[in-house]
């Protein structure tokens, strides 16, 4: 069992972590083409530790010829129908609901007795703004879940803001302990204009995850470093709802936000299963 003096211990062993550069080794490594007998057993034994929905991924498992290309596996069609209904939004992944509510004073809750603001999250007051009175929705993504992120909306992309950043774990100990975790780790915001009002899918970065891509623009990526980087997109891309948005190269978390007060979330237990396309809020206006 944990205890506080055993998860200080911890977090300080992390803090001397090359988090980064361990987490750009481990992408590496989980890529690597093992030869064929070595790679099925090898992959095959990754997917029983972690109890992977194999039935539920595009390929058989002896198509992956790596455990990173297990972790970023699409899922076969039909797999996660999509909610259609107008007015709504669904889940941007599969996981467990770390929390959801309305934003208070610009202010996100990462646990109990630790809020952060969305103007850090962010890194923008002017963008914060337009989510004030909005709410929130954090899915944690575990090693067994499917690691791609869809658009929770239908809408046009306006812009996108790469915010490199540390690498602590996003997992227990991250969440409970670390300072504002999910605004000093790397992190990629997509920012959508729909039906909902301004809606922000955030992917937050964890040690091991080597990197972020994004389905609609092949040149962004993180764990690259540098300074914090805004691509506005001046003629807007047109997305639909559950369309693909990114994936997290092994895992990790994210964060949507609605901006419209009038979008309300349906009820969501911390800590329960969700999966990617069920229905998460409802614009009441609509």
């Amino acid at each position: 069992m944990a205890t506080p003096t055993r998860d200080a211990l911890a977090l300080k062993a992390l803090g001397l972590l090359p988090k980064n550069a361990w987490s750009r080794a481990i992408g590496r490594l989980a890529y690597l083409n093992l030869p064929k007998p070595v790679g099925r057993v090898s992959v095959s034994a990754f997917a029983r530790m972690y109890n992977i929905a194999l039935d539920e991924a595009e390929h058989p498992v002896e198509h992956y010829r790596s455990i990173g290309e297990l972790f970023t596996r699409r899922l076969r069609p039909g797999a996660r129908p999509i909610d259609r209904r107008p007015g709504f939004a669904v889940s941007p992944a599969d996981g467990h609901v770390l929390n959801s509510g309305r934003l208070v004073d610009g202010a996100l809750i990462q646990a109990k007795g630790r809020d952060f603001h969305v103007a850090d999250l962010l890194r923008d007051e002017a963008d914060a703004r337009r989510f004030e009175g909005g709410s929130w929705l954090t899915v944690y993504l575990s090693p067994q879940d499917y690691h791609r992120v869809h658009h929770p909306v239908e809408g046009e992309i306006t812009a996108a803001r790469y915010m490199p950043g540390h690498l602590w774990p996003v997992n227990r100990l991250g969440v409970e302990y670390v300072e504002s975790l999910f605004c000093v780790n790397e992190r990629l915001a997509t920012f959508v204009d729909s039906p909902m009002g301004p809606v922000c899918t955030i992917m937050v970065g964890a040690t091991s995850v080597g990197r972020i891509t994004t389905a609609y623009d092949p040149g962004l990526e993180t764990n690259r470093g540098g300074a914090p980087t805004l691509t506005p997109y001046q003629t807007p891309k047109r997305v639909a709802r559950g369309d693909e948005l990114g994936t997290f190269h092994l895992g990790s978390t994210a964060i949507v936000l609605f901006g419209a007060p009038d979008v309300e979330l349906l009820p969501l237990t911390d800590g329960a299963t969700i999966h990617l396309n069920e229905p998460i809020a409802r614009r009441t206006a609509v």
